[in-house]
């Protein structure tokens, strides 16, 4: 009686499926996710992985940010150029804390914001 009464006390509950912090759902098509400062990343990661486990590659379009769900494509637009880039969240970040979206090299690249290092832009979800 008592080894069943241990044996009972180890039993688990069963497992209710609760949602990863990153299956939460994914933004509306068309909705403003925000406006601030972008900076880019490249050099130092490249072939590292990601927070989402994939290695980075620092040519391709992806992006980092604190909070979107992985797997989220997200249309970057340059605010000083108009230029804009659609990308896909794999990392996290950015590490500083003005900062909204820490894009690939390729993905700054793309609207012209290597050389100055950062630029304000309008993120918007696809």
């Amino acid at each position: 009686m008592a080894v069943l009464t241990v044996l009972a006390g180890c039993a688990t509950a069963p497992d209710r499926a609760r949602p990863a912090p990153d299956a939460a759902a994914q933004p509306k098509p068309g909705a403003e996710l925000g406006r601030g400062k972008a900076s880019w990343y490249g050099p130092g990661f490249h072939g590292k992985r990601t927070a989402n486990g994939e290695r980075f590659d620092m040519n391709e379009l992806t992006a980092a940010h604190r909070t979107l769900p992985f797997g989220t494509r997200v249309r970057v637009r340059n605010v000083r150029n108009g230029r804009e880039v659609v990308v896909r969240i794999n990392d996290r970040g950015p590490q500083v804390s003005d900062r909204i979206i820490d894009l690939s090299k390729g993905a700054a690249a793309a609207i012209d914001m290597l050389q100055a290092g950062e630029a304000p832009v309008v993120l918007t979800a696809l």
